[in-house]
């Protein structure tokens, strides 16, 4: 009799054992939090008058690379090396592209890196700004599931409207269901009373806190990718964010002068479109701090939105098994070269954010001064789940960085109308009609003096590492 009554117990005990070596065994989580037009303007980045606790404090306790480059200064080529793990198309329909030619000859298209993890025995879940589209869907009003911008690669894509109607209305959308119809019609920049949801953010973290808890509960090992809107234009955020930045003064705005010669510079289009009251920040000293002050409140209203992700990754206890990794789409001008945007080739579009933190991470906190770009991530993310690297990842793993940080970086590419090779001392531009421009970053005149009629052996040997890397005179007609 003691024999029966003891054999459930044990029966239990067995199970409940069981279960927790599965739990150990199973493969890190992974949490991939996407923040749009982030420039590297973040306290732990050395902006000591931005107000970003909860980044800076993933930051403190993980890697922050502060020499990360992506591979186009767009948010739709820059997010198809993120999920491709390839160079692609300069286009933003980089990856509408890729999922044509899928519809033609799936054998013929490499699995995209959330693919490649539900093939190794994962969930896969995306919500907000993943892909170039929140939501990862085509059509009018990127809302058509007969048109995916990223197939098989999710087992839920999600995008959460509310008052925006649609995806494309949530994109641009201001405060209280405000949507873009006329661009001149919208401010380029706002700031509301209100609570968090006032602005779609506030519905993306939240369906984005719901999933992680649901992906938590389950034994299989989870991709979650959140991606946040904000700070893209235009910059709206509730008003209790811009109190943090009405007293601060801001630093002068670096080399804030149209460049000379023949450079990637632009006319501003896409910020110079909304209304911005017949004002110009090239002009206008006090209306470019104004603009300033509106873009650092919505940085501080993602840090938010990280803090409240990061909290629920905690009380969910899989923090314990979990590689978080933090991603700035692409840089954004702030004034520097006469630029207000995006889409040139210089340093500002190029450099952002990149933090990385996991479990028993060597010398957290540490930061990493060594080149890397956004095609990297792909295989870094493989080496530390322990899931295979494909052999088409054009990427190079940071785990030796991510255990050393003092360990060296490599050269990062980037293009659009033309291609950049960025090294720890130089940036090369190459134009399609063969002009170089050359900057050399180990003085003060940084992106501000072309030298490369002055160094051509330095422009020949740059020019062949960012062949060597990208075949670029193949890819966009560069001459030799």
């Amino acid at each position: 009799m003691k024999l029966k009554a003891i054999f459930p117990v044990l029966l239990i005990l067995l199970l409940n054992a069981c279960q927790q070596i599965s739990k150990e065994q199973q493969k890190p989580n992974i949490l991939l939090l996407c923040i749009d037009d982030l420039r590297p303007e973040l306290n732990f980045f050395g902006k000591d008058y931005i107000h970003s606790p909860n980044i800076d404090a993933l930051a403190a306790k993980g890697r922050a690379f502060q020499h990360h480059y992506v591979n186009a200064p767009s948010c739709g080529p820059s997010r198809y090396t993120l999920l491709t793990g390839t160079y692609g198309p300069p286009s933003n329909d980089a990856l509408f592209i890729r999922a044509e030619k899928f519809a033609i000859n799936p054998g013929e298209v490499k699995p995209s890196m959330p693919e490649w993890f539900r093939n190794n025995g994962y969930t896969t879940v995306s919500v907000g700004k993943v892909s170039h589209h929140p939501g990862g869907r085509g059509g009018a009003d990127w809302n058509d599931s007969a048109t995916i911008e990223v197939p098989k690669a999710w087992d839920k894509h999600l995008m959460p409207v509310g008052e925006w109607q649609h995806p494309r209305g949530a994109m641009h959308g201001l405060a209280h269901g405000e949507i873009r119809k006329h661009d001149g019609d919208m401010d380029v920049f706002q700031s509301t009373e209100g609570d968090d949801s006032i602005y779609p953010d506030g519905l993306i973290a939240s369906e984005g806190i719901k999933q992680l808890k649901s992906l938590a509960s389950k034994d299989q090992p989870f991709f979650l990718a959140i991606g946040l809107i904000k700070p893209h234009l235009p910059f709206g955020a509730p008003a209790k964010y811009m109190a943090h930045y009405k007293s601060v003064k801001l630093p002068p705005i670096a080399h804030p002068q149209k460049p000379q010669g023949v450079t990637t510079w632009h006319k501003s289009g896409e910020f110079m479109k909304y209304n911005r009251w017949g004002k110009n920040p090239n002009e206008d000293p006090e209306f470019a701090d104004e603009v300033r002050r509106h873009y650092a409140a919505c940085v501080s209203y993602a840090d938010m939105h990280v803090g409240m992700i990061m909290d629920e990754l905690k009380k969910t206890g899989a923090h314990k098994n979990t590689v978080v990794v933090l991603w700035g789409d692409h840089g954004w001008h702030l004034g520097e070269h006469a630029i207000w945007g995006k889409h040139s080739l210089f340093e500002e579009a190029l450099h952002s954010p990149l933090i990385v933190y996991y479990p028993g991470i060597e010398k957290g906190g540490a930061k990493a001064d060594g080149v890397v770009e956004t095609i990297d991530i792909f295989p870094t993310l493989c080496e530390l789940t322990g899931v295979d690297t494909p052999g088409f990842a054009q990427g190079t793993s940071l785990k030796p960085i991510l255990d050393n940080p003092m360990a060296k970086g490599h050269s990062a590419i980037a293009y659009k109308s033309g291609a950049t090779l960025r090294t720890s001392t130089h940036r090369l531009i190459l134009h399609p009609d063969g002009h170089a421009e050359l900057y050399d970053h180990t003085n003060a005149e940084g992106e501000t003096k072309n030298i490369a009629k002055e160094n051509p052996d330095i422009v020949k040997e740059l020019m062949a590492i960012l062949n060597s890397k990208y075949q670029a005179s193949k890819k966009f007609g560069l001459h030799d």
